[in-house]
C-alpha cells in the first residue's frame, strides 16, 4: 500500500511495449501509465462511481503483479477536507 499526494493517470502508454500498465513513484505522487482503451475505461469507471483496477506488470510475465485499485467510500470522515 502507497499512500500519496496526488495520481497521475497517463493514457499514452502503447500495446506493443510489452506492459498491462506502469506504476512509479514521482515526487510525493504516483504516476499510472495506461493504454487509451483503460483509460476510456478508468473514465467511464469515473463517470459511474465504480471501483475499478489496474493491473501493472508485463503482459506475458507469470510474476506477482502491482494492482492500482480506485475505490470509492461511503465513509468521509477519513478523506482530506481541506
Amino acid at each position: 500500500v502507497t499512500g500519496a499526494s496526488f495520481v497521475v493517470f497517463n493514457g499514452a502508454l502503447k500495446t506493443s511495449s510489452g506492459f498491462l500498465a506502469k506504476s512509479s513513484i514521482v515526487e510525493d505522487g504516483l504516476m499510472v501509465q495506461i493504454t487509451r482503451e483503460t483509460m476510456e475505461s478508468l473514465r467511464q469507471a469515473l463517470r459511474d462511481k465504480k471501483d475499478f483496477k489496474i493491473t501493472c506488470g508485463k503482459a506475458d510475465s507469470g510474476d506477482v503483479k502491482e494492482y492500482v485499485d480506485i475505490c470509492w467510500v461511503e465513509n468521509e470522515e477519513k478523506t482530506n477536507k481541506g
